[in-house]
């Protein structure tokens, strides 16, 4: 019980703490600047991502109009997924404005529907967004510039998470804590994730699209495969809020994850070292260890209720980790008055989400239709 308890612990310690530690250390002896340039302008395709987004349609369209990018070098297709809420007819009213609509034959999902436009995309750099997420006026011209160096086959922007009141909250904290991660995979070599609500690839990059993972993911995972890398822009914003419903919150998080557990699998061959290198070490790191942080949990609570019997200090050890838990479920409530409450609610809530993933993933769900989450 003693090696579970301690593995267990190591394990957490790592995969939040180690990690990014060990990258911090390699920083300092390897850096791999990327040469951005401001004045590389090559032909971009926008696609944007609907299905039955009649609400806030507008307010996308009005934030794409507003984006300062060379019109002759510059496309925007909405990928509509058979949406059926008259979506699709708001976007036509803008044909005049360059606007291109694209609509599957079929409900196929969101992925199945950035296929589609893909196919009839004619940029060299296709920039990736949705409705929910908004753009600064110079955010394309800031993500492409990273293409200028050679190296780079997809870009990532950076979250800016924003409450209902127009404030961080814990998930706040913990995207900064993402945000801060992925600088330093950037500087070492290559990020292992991409925010899909905002980020770009080459064209190249996208010739290999399954429908049946998430895109961004695939897409950091295809870079890796052709001889890129992927990274993370600190310059380039996207900007959305939170979920008003925390169960809607929570179901969002279980579907990306059992995506991401899929793209995994199916890549499964990213994690030799023989043959993808430094990579598959970030990649071990970063995903599949932070997806085993709730077992890990489980099994040094089980461990520390056995060792508590047995010896004063881990009965001392186990109030505290029963604390932390009574913290977690008071979050919903007291979140409100401090973070001591809200972080670990946060954490608590997070891999629960990745438990569950887990629990549906070996149960053969797939997730691969969508409904875009209310903000």
């Amino acid at each position: 019980m003693l090696t579970v308890f301690w593995l267990s612990i190591c394990g957490i310690f790592y995969a939040y703490f180690g990690y990014p530690l060990a990258l911090y250390m390699i920083s300092m002896i390897r850096n791999r600047e990327v040469r951005q340039d401001p004045d590389y302008l090559p032909t971009v395709s926008l696609i944007i991502t609907v299905h039955n987004e009649k609400k806030r349609i507008e307010s996308k369209i009005e934030n794409t109009l507003a984006l300062i990018y060379p019109k002759d070098r510059f496309e925007v297709i909405f990928a509509s997924d058979f949406s059926t809420d008259g979506t699709d007819d708001i976007v036509r009213k803008y044909s005049a404005n360059g606007f291109r609509l694209v609509r599957p034959d079929k409900r196929g999902g969101k992925e199945y529907a950035q296929k589609c436009a893909i196919g009839e995309a004619k940029g060299d750099i296709i920039v990736f967004t949705d409705v929910a997420t908004m753009l600064e006026r110079d955010g394309i011209r800031k993500i492409v510039s990273n293409f200028a160096d050679a190296s780079v086959g997809s870009v990532s922007s950076e979250d800016r998470f924003l409450g209902r009141d127009g404030k961080a909250s814990g998930e706040g904290a913990y995207v900064k804590y993402e945000m801060w991660l992925r600088s330093l995979e950037t500087r070492v070599n290559s990020v292992v994730g991409l925010s899909g609500s905002f980020f770009a690839a080459r064209k190249t990059v996208c010739e290999d699209w399954p429908v049946n993972i998430p895109s961004d993911f695939n897409t950091l995972l295809n870079s890796i495969k052709k001889g890129f890398r992927g990274i993370s822009d600190p310059h380039s914003i996207g900007i959305y809020t939170d979920i008003r419903d925390d169960k809607k919150e929570f179901d969002r998080k279980v579907r990306t994850i059992t995506r991401g557990i899929s793209a995994l699998m199916v890549s499964i061959g990213l994690l030799n070292p023989f043959k993808y290198g430094f990579f598959s070490w970030q990649l071990f790191s970063h995903k599949f260890m932070r997806w085993m942080v709730p077992w890990f949990m489980a099994a040094a609570f089980a461990a520390n209720i056995i060792l508590a019997t047995k010896r004063r200090l881990y009965f001392l050890i186990l109030v505290l980790h029963a604390l932390f838990y009574v913290l977690a479920a008071l979050g919903p409530v007291l979140a409100g008055f401090s973070s001591v409450f809200k972080i670990p609610y946060f954490f608590v809530s997070s891999n629960r989400a990745i438990a569950v993933a887990w629990i549906k993933y070996l149960k053969g769900e797939r997730f691969v239709t969508w409904t875009p989450s209310e903000r």
